[in-house]
């Protein structure tokens, strides 16, 4: 009967593991499924795209779709540079992404380490402020930067990366799971200062959780749209970041080319892309880190 009842778990196991493996596999495909479509479309003429449909086999045109967005350029039709728009974003998303990620593991270190009177109130603050949509409060700030004159300028997208309540949220539950207290009470006797505790001990163990969002926050900066073009209101060539360039092909009824705007989408996506695979590793040991509950 043991032996029996051992053959039937090993079954059930295998099958659920199976069930599990195959769930997997079809939920990548379908996650990277609409991802190949658009590399394989940027490689096809509009005639192509449209009588054809979908297609999974990428074609020959690929530079000719580059040459048509240039002849858009060259013809004042659209505002497209790719290198300009790859160093404006990449600009704005580099430094948002380390004012993020440093002044959130700051304030996550100060309310997991330091025990002061208002610490559970500030939290509690921290966490209602992520519930505020930016869009509610995008009249005020776009008021404000008009009167203080920082309207076309990247001051507004890049300074507001220090207040990023989610990212506190992860980092201060991560903290909580993997950050040995005894360490900063062990530096202190030591005689180590608060902020050098900090730099050499603290973020060095929260390696994997910093890597994670700074994933998060570089992905959410370069794609973000809605605040770019609230802010850049003159719509200079040498401002323009990715995004707003590829808005500029999308939002034009005057030209027609599928090839030419799936290139234009391809190429904005390249850097994302290498990020991710640079830091992937980390992603899933910060995500678990980060999601242990109290």
């Amino acid at each position: 009967m043991d032996m029996a009842g051992q053959k039937s778990n090993s079954q059930m196991i295998a099958v659920r593991t199976g069930i599990v493996t195959a769930v997997l596999i079809f939920l990548t495909i379908f996650a990277l499924l609409p991802i190949w479509i658009l590399i394989v479309n940027s490689t096809r003429d509009h005639y192509e795209i449209v009588t054809n449909g979908v297609s999974l086999i990428p074609g020959l045109n690929a530079f000719k779709n580059i040459g048509q967005l240039n002849q858009w350029v060259q013809e004042g039709k659209i505002q497209y540079n790719a290198f300009t728009g790859y160093m404006n974003s990449g600009f704005i998303s580099l430094c948002a992404t380390l004012l993020t990620v440093l002044f959130s593991t700051m304030t996550a270190y100060g309310l997991v380490v330091y025990d002061f009177k208002f610490r559970a109130l500030a939290y509690t603050i921290i966490i209602a402020v992520m519930m505020v949509p930016m869009q509610v409060t995008s009249v005020g700030f776009y008021k404000f930067m008009l009167n203080i004159g920082l309207t076309d300028t990247y001051f507004p997208l890049i300074i507001p990366a220090i207040a990023a309540p989610g990212v506190v949220f992860f980092m201060r539950q991560s903290m909580k799971s993997t950050f040995p207290l005894e360490i900063v009470e062990a530096a202190r006797i030591d005689g180590c200062g608060e902020y050098r505790t900090f730099f050499t001990i603290g973020i060095p163990m929260m390696k994997p959780a910093i890597a994670v969002q700074s994933i998060f926050c570089f992905v959410g900066n370069w794609n973000n749209f809605y605040t770019p073009a609230m802010i850049l209101i003159s719509r200079n060539p040498k401002q323009l970041t990715l995004p707003m360039m590829v808005n500029t092909i999308y939002t034009n009824d005057k030209i027609n080319d599928l090839g030419a705007k799936y290139i234009a989408i391809m190429l904005s996506i390249i850097p994302v892309v290498i990020i991710y695979f640079i830091f992937s590793r980390f992603i899933v040991e910060g995500v678990a880190l980060g999601g242990v509950k109290e």
